[in-house]
């Protein structure tokens, strides 16, 4: 060990703050775009469409049995090639690497995507029938349904369900650390291997993603009583 590095836990301090804001970054881009993969999924197997059901469906199954592990794996190593493969098919010729970010961001919501496409479904599902049926009835488009009837009906169902998945994808964020990306569990990492002090940083990194989880669930059980506003 050098006389530079920094060994204890004030002195890894920046780093790990830095670490747990570039989490926090990942988490939230893949659920952003993981809610609007899980709106579009949902539509899809909802849809009167067979291949549009079908595509649906393939995608929701196949992506929550393959471990999310082996998707940042093969992203990471493996995505660069896949696309230059797909380039030359076009006649273009470039070298494609894929950043840590951006496998992170995209592994994690394509992952969330097919678990959102679930929540969705059944919460669409649990919507009372009648409603849809006044809808039409009433003349809405299609559209004018969506925003009007489904959306504000949904929400309350599928609340607990996309907590739930925000608690899993904070967590998940560590996997990201087996390609070396500077999130908070490899910086944790590092600093341990460091200073060996293993208990003192892995415990530290415990209860930052506790403080993580725990201010998450505190925002979702306020937002579900928002959106509960007025049922009995």
């Amino acid at each position: 060990m050098t006389a530079m590095q920094p060994e204890s836990l004030l002195d890894w301090a920046g780093p790990i703050a830095n670490g747990a804001l570039v989490t926090l970054q990942i988490a939230v881009l893949a659920y952003a775009i993981g809610l609007l993969l899980g709106l579009i999924g949902a539509s899809a197997k909802l849809s009167p469409i067979p291949p549009l059901r079908a595509l649906a469906t393939g995608y929701s199954t196949l992506i929550r049995a393959v471990p999310e592990l082996l998707l940042i794996i093969l992203l990471y190593y493996a995505g660069g090639d896949a696309i230059e493969w797909l380039l030359s098919l076009f006649g273009l010729d470039s070298r494609i690497e894929i950043s840590g970010f951006a496998t992170a961001v995209g592994v994690l919501a394509f992952v969330q995507g097919a678990y959102m496409t679930e929540v969705f479904r059944g919460a669409i599902v649990a919507i009372p029938r009648g409603q849809i049926e006044a809808a039409d009835a009433f003349g809405f488009s299609r559209w004018t349904r969506f925003h009007r009837i489904v959306l504000p009906g949904m929400w309350p169902n599928a609340l607990p369900g996309l907590s739930n998945l925000w608690l899993i994808l904070i967590k998940d964020t560590a996997l990201i650390s087996v390609i070396g990306f500077n999130e908070l569990f490899f910086t944790i990492q590092q600093a341990a291997a460091s200073s060996r002090a293993h208990f003192v940083f892995y415990a530290a990194a415990g209860a930052i993603y506790l403080l993580m989880t725990m201010t998450s669930t505190a925002i979702f059980e306020r937002l579900e009583r928002r959106v509960r506003r007025g049922e009995a």
